[in-house]
């Protein structure tokens, strides 16, 4: 029934969600708060397709009824059994077919006002990459420039924490953007859930006041930026932060503690500079590992590969890098930053009010 279906453009923070695919296709990406109650889990899709290839569709449909209406019951016997009558969820599967109309059809029989989503996830995707490219373009951005090791992201944290409006492209990555970027501790989320959690945030922004972004390429580790989000941040507001090298030194010391704890990590990583770099220095730097040489490691990969990489990434990509105005800091301590940050916030709210 038409009135039982919903669009993506709908549905509202204060929404139950139910994501009714496979635990496997959840983890992918998923509608931001929904919760997966599958309906078929991931070996019975599989035996559902199989049947269906091998055997006869009869057969398959015959056999994913059965699992669907166990599973469904399981379900309400469990998650959902002190659901009360008044009880009003968004429903999704793949494509708004038979997995949600199942559970949607069920629900409503109980007294549920179910509600499909018309499309299913494939909508939804489809309303997060005309979101981005819509709004993105719609926003002002203050871009934090700086070389490596100028505690950019961590200014981004602190500005946040100070009340403005961030992007914060390596936290949603879970990448620091670098060779040596990768977080020991968490595996990057798919490119559909990366733009999902980039939607999510722009979606809450408000136009008039700026968003302040950490100066990024095109790729963060192995995830993309969508493409309008980071051909508008290029013409965007710099600032260059600017740190002495032994500071930067310091600082990424701490940063990247897991690889000077765990060096066959960074040997591994830094191999794959060897053709661009050559042979020679790629083993002076292995010697350095070797040797324990931490500062003189640092400082030899800034001054010959991050700070010339980066130079030249900026004044290529970032069209208002050249009219940067700088910002200084003799030491990176939470305090300082914080400092930092203030005086950052304060200028470009200033100057917004100031063009108003």
């Amino acid at each position: 029934m038409k009135h039982d279906l919903i669009d993506s453009s709908d549905i509202t923070e204060n929404d139950d969600i139910i994501d009714v695919r496979s635990p496997s296709e959840y983890s992918l990406d998923h509608i931001p708060g929904a919760i997966n109650l599958p309906v078929l889990n991931d070996d019975e899709r599989q035996l559902v397709g199989w049947t269906y290839k091998n055997e006869s569709a009869f057969k398959a449909k015959k056999i994913g009824a059965s699992l669907v209406a166990k599973n469904i019951a399981h379900h309400i016997d469990t998650t959902l059994s002190l659901k009360t009558e008044n009880w009003s969820p968004v429903i999704y599967c793949w494509r708004g077919g038979k997995r949600s109309g199942s559970m949607s059809l069920i629900f409503r029989n109980i007294g549920w006002r179910a509600r499909q989503l018309a499309g299913g996830y494939k909508s939804f995707r489809r309303h997060v990459v005309t979101e981005i490219s819509t709004l993105s373009p719609a926003l002002s951005y203050i871009v934090i420039c700086g070389l490596t090791g100028t505690a950019k992201t961590d200014l981004i944290e602190a500005i946040q924490s100070q009340g403005g409006q961030t992007l914060n492209l390596e936290a949603l990555a879970h990448h620091r953007g670098s060779l040596l970027g990768y977080d020991p501790h968490s595996a990057q989320p798919s490119q559909k859930n990366f733009e999902t959690q980039i939607w999510r945030r722009i979606k809450q922004f408000e136009i008039k006041k700026p968003v302040f972004i950490e100066s990024e390429s095109k790729k963060i580790g192995d995830l993309r930026v969508p493409e309008e989000l980071i051909n508008t941040v290029r013409q965007g507001t710099c600032v260059n932060i600017q740190v002495n090298l032994n500071a930067r030194t310091n600082y990424l010391k701490e940063t990247y503690d897991h690889l000077v704890k765990n060096p066959s990590l960074l040997t591994s990583q830094l191999e794959k500079l060897r053709s661009r770099h050559g042979n020679r220095i790629i083993e002076s730097w292995l010697d350095l590992i070797t040797n324990n040489q931490w500062d003189k490691l640092v400082q030899d990969l800034l001054k010959k590969h991050y700070d010339p990489s980066y130079i030249k990434s900026m004044s290529t990509n970032f069209k208002h890098m050249s009219q940067a105005k700088e910002y200084s800091l003799d030491t990176i301590l939470p305090d300082t930053v914080r400092s930092l940050a203030n005086k950052i916030l304060a200028d470009h709210t200033t100057n917004l009010k100031t063009k108003e």
